[in-house]
């Protein structure tokens, strides 16, 4: 595959993915320590669109079987594409709609994370699926590696600028200027997204592609597929409590350098730059460390390293140490781009012929739940122990010690996946021999 295509897909992850950075580094502070809004309420709506998630299993097999126009992928990740942007847009409104008034402004806010999350399904199954389809296997980690890199980039790049932006929200929280501020950076990031999206996708897929014209299956005869595979059972349990553990502090990192440390909004939107440059190193370093010593191995010690970030994370607001935070941000950055980096390109590998678009979308459907679980996770444990004893350090460093156990829970079960079993017992390829040698 040509590295323009690469670059072209690379440009589809980073659209979807930086309509999400001012909603998860921004937004959610601002609701729940500026505005008040309780943090388990916050982390439903924020994990409301994951309610979705199996939808994704749906979406992979249906475009694999019924292109639109000629394309099996296109228009897919062209309307996932719009739904992310009108959500996104629509998402300060109804915060500040839920501030005035709870009862009206609910339904506002549902509708504007239920559409994000809805086309974040649609659009992350059907680039994934046209990823895999387009990427020989030789090629699956080079193309991973450099979408990842793409999107952490452009992560770093919105998380400064909108940090930028946001200083006169800094200087009159809550004030007509800092609201309008904020209103700026989020269309502003909807625009980019929305340019980012169109040079990407269009002329990528090449029209005409051949249907899989094998049977269609009903969505629980997918699962059934899908769930008859032993290892692929298991792979999507790890990749459940493996994210849950990654992604779930997502909600709280903000509030929580606002609550503990009293850190001002347009430092804790550059946290998501710090997390990010770590992350961008670890991605760097993923692919010699996987020929090295294999991706299993590589996703371990990801995981290891990551765990620490958690627990340092925690220490930090024991010992009321800011500088610590940072120093755990940079090591739970890293860990997690490593592990992320290695488990999407093991992703990839346990897909089987003919039925790319099921089993991705099941994979999908693991991040899917597991961002589900983790929000929710985090914003009850949260409240919970907040309430309980009135302590917000113990009810922040709670959650980041659950994520660590659970970390730890999924890299037991890492030590028994195997893609040469998942496939069946084929021997594998000389590329997957050389990186299981060292097992």
């Amino acid at each position: 595959m040509p590295f323009t295509k690469i670059i072209r897909l690379g440009l589809l992850h980073m659209a979807v993915a930086i309509t999400l950075v001012p909603i998860n580094s921004t937004l959610n502070r601002i609701m729940i320590s500026e505005l008040g809004l309780a943090a388990t309420l916050v982390a439903a709506l924020v994990s409301l669109p994951y309610l979705f998630s199996p939808l994704q299993v749906w979406i992979g097999s249906y475009s694999d079987a019924h292109p639109l126009l000629g394309y099996r992928r296109t228009p897919y990740i062209l309307l996932g594409l719009l739904l992310c942007a009108g959500g996104a847009a629509l998402a300060p409104r109804a915060a500040f709609a839920m501030h005035d008034n709870l009862a009206t402004g609910l339904p506002l806010g549902v509708l504007a994370f239920g559409a994000w999350g809805m086309g974040f399904n649609f659009a992350t199954v059907s680039y994934l699926s046209l990823a895999t389809d387009l990427a020989g296997e030789e090629q699956r980690a080079r193309t991973v590696g450099v979408m990842w890199f793409m999107l952490i980039a452009s992560v770093i790049v919105t998380a400064i600028m909108a940090a930028r932006a946001l200083r006169p929200y800094n200087a009159a929280p809550l004030s007509p200027e800092g609201v309008a501020a904020l209103y700026r950076v989020f269309y502003w990031v909807v625009g980019v997204a929305l340019a980012l999206g169109a040079v990407g996708l269009l002329g990528l897929e090449r029209r005409g592609a051949a249907a899989n014209t094998g049977p269609r299956q009903s969505f629980a005869a997918m699962l059934r597929a899908v769930g008859a595979n032993a290892q692929a059972r298991l792979f999507f349990v790890y990749l459940v409590l493996l994210l849950i553990a990654l992604l779930g502090q997502d909600v709280l990192l903000e509030p929580y350098a606002a609550d503990v440390f009293g850190v001002p909004v347009s430092r804790t939107t550059e946290y998501t730059g710090i997390w990010g440059i770590a992350l961008l190193v670890a991605l760097l370093l993923a692919s010699p460390l996987t020929r090295r010593v294999g991706k299993a191995r590589a996703a371990a010690l990801g995981g290891m390293v990551a765990g620490l970030g958690l627990v340092l994370i925690a220490a930090s607001g024991w010992l009321q140490l800011k500088a610590l935070l940072i120093v755990a941000l940079v090591i739970f950055g890293f860990g997690s781009g490593l592990s992320t980096a290695t488990n999407v390109a093991l992703m990839l590998d346990m897909t089987l012929a003919g039925q790319v678009g099921a089993f991705i979308g099941a994979w999908g459907m693991a991040d899917a739940l597991a961002r589900l679980g983790g929000t929710l996770l985090s914003g009850v444990v949260r409240d919970t122990i907040n309430v309980l004893t009135g302590n917000a350090v113990a009810a922040y460093t709670s959650v980041f010690l659950i994520e660590a156990a659970l970390l730890g829970v999924s890299l037991v079960l890492l030590r028994r996946i195997d893609v040469a079993r998942f496939h069946g017992g084929e021997a594998p390829s000389a590329v997957e021999l050389a990186g299981y040698a060292e097992l």
